[in-house]
């Protein structure tokens, strides 16, 4: 399975990295903690770091400063891959933030992520890339993110928030 969600951000891709890089912090406004589980990484933006948001858990592989953030998946996932967050520079004042799952799917995740967590994941992801646009812009492009009545679903029944 592949899972690609992207932005072009009228920002250099040094300054969008610098907001990525702060994925992790409590205090930042890029992971959309408000009305998605924190992303927790018990050492950091460190590889070998364990952590991971909700009940989906992963290490951090490679970590490239401003440019790169792999994570590999923990065996007891139910994916076999990795997802990755990444900035590419499309000009000086232009880049494309890109995540990225490369996986197969197994055991009970074979039927949850067609039908549950992939829309509640590509929801995250647009709330995720609108922060950072806000972030390094001040604005949005284009409209907000707007979650679908089958997330808002899931989100009402599974006891989420927002």
């Amino acid at each position: 399975m592949l899972n690609v969600q992207h932005r072009v951000i009228h920002a250099s891709a040094a300054e969008v990295g610098a907001i990525i890089d702060r994925v992790t912090s409590p205090d930042e406004s890029v992971w959309p903690a408000a009305a998605w589980p924190p992303l927790v990484l018990d050492r950091g933006l460190v590889p070998g770091s364990r952590g991971g948001h909700g009940p989906i858990r992963y290490h951090l592989t490679e970590y490239k400063p401003g440019r790169r953030i792999l994570f590999a998946f923990e065996p007891h996932s139910g994916l076999d891959g990795h997802h990755e967050l990444t900035i590419t520079p499309e000009g000086p004042d232009r880049c494309r933030l890109t995540h990225t799952i490369d996986s197969a799917t197994r055991g009970r995740m074979r039927i949850l992520w067609p039908t549950m967590v992939r829309w509640l994941h590509e929801a995250l992801m647009r709330d995720l890339l609108d922060n950072a646009e806000r972030a390094a812009t001040g604005r949005l492009s284009g409209p907000p993110a707007r979650w679908s009545p089958w997330v808002r679903l899931l989100r009402r029944t599974h006891g989420a928030k927002r």
